[in-house]
């Protein structure tokens, strides 16, 4: 097979109301002007000063702006893929979402769909034993296939994806191949809204959506070989390492999946990442060879682009 780079210029977009618009190039800094500095205050009290009087200078120093708060926005977006990606992102304050030209283009979902798996079964088991609770936060944390595939299959199965498909109003997900719920077809739209579905507390209910956000903050590991593993392995990348400090320390959850996948040849990787008032996705395919990495500084680079201070 020829490989072939391919460079992706994404113009943003707008989903709102029903309608689809473009972003403009040019996307405003957030937030007003900076406040102007008070004036200096007049000297201590006492007795009023004759108007010949020299008055003394406030030692008390101006306010100072604050300096705005880093978050995400939409914006062009351009980076170099050797295969397929496609973003999207969610304003949490307007609902609307943007993102490259083909973010309702799906691919599969391998371990992003694990959120969804620990939190339907919290929702629908209030009070689970010891033994699922530590399913489930590993499902998260360490990205575990088996305590993810026991969660799948107590659940239903694949009416797991069908009840995220409903409840999260996802229009462009599907099973793609019974019984396997990381072949299950997503777009970035959709990952965006499952979410927001996870954060506004539709998925885990009100019980359980603080503990599955917390776990999604203390997702942990790399990407070095040593931290991968047959059947877990390490998903702290890409989204959160092209976020500042300011807004990591904030507290952004997120969940990445990758599997690189014989019958295709290609590592699909994804990257997931919800915060108080965004939800940004990634999903991607490209060759093999070109290893973990590569996907996680796309998901980093694209990220860093959509940064607004």
């Amino acid at each position: 097979m020829r490989f072939r780079a391919m460079v992706l210029a994404f113009a943003a977009l707008v989903v709102g109301a029903g309608a689809l618009f473009a972003v403009p190039a040019a996307v405003a800094r957030l937030g007003g002007d900076p406040a102007t500095p008070a004036a200096s205050g007049a000297g201590a009290g006492g007795a009023a000063p004759s108007p010949s009087a020299t008055l003394p200078q406030s030692t008390s120093p101006s306010a100072s702006p604050e300096a705005p708060v880093p978050t995400l926005a939409a914006g062009p977006v351009e980076v170099s893929v050797d295969g397929f990606a496609a973003w999207a992102l969610l304003d949490r304050e307007t609902g609307e979402i943007a993102g490259s030209d083909n973010m309702t283009a799906t691919s599969s979902t391998e371990s992003m769909i694990k959120v969804w798996l620990v939190s339907d079964y919290l929702r629908r088991d209030p009070e689970p034993s010891d033994a699922r609770l530590a399913q489930a936060g590993t499902a998260i944390r360490d990205s575990d296939d088996d305590a993810a595939q026991s969660l799948y299959l107590a659940g239903g199965g694949d009416e797991v994806v069908q009840r995220m498909i409903s409840m999260c109003g996802l229009t462009d997900t599907s099973v793609a191949r019974p019984g396997w719920w990381s072949y299950t077809q997503m777009s970035p739209r959709d990952a965006v809204r499952l979410g927001e579905c996870v954060k506004n507390g539709t998925a885990a209910g009100p019980r359980w959506t603080p503990w599955v956000l917390k776990e999604m903050t203390l997702v942990r590991g790399t990407t070095a070989a040593a931290d991968q593993h047959e059947t877990s392995g390490g998903g702290r990348w890409g989204i959160i390492d092209g976020l500042p400090d300011e807004i990591v320390q904030q507290g952004v959850g997120i969940k990445n999946g990758w599997t690189s996948i014989w019958a295709d040849g290609n590592w699909h990787v994804n990257c997931l990442a919800v915060a108080d008032d965004w939800v940004l996705a990634v999903m991607m395919r490209y060759p093999a060879e070109r290893g973990l990495d590569y996907g996680a500084n796309v998901c980093r680079s694209i990220t860093e682009q959509l940064v607004r201070r």
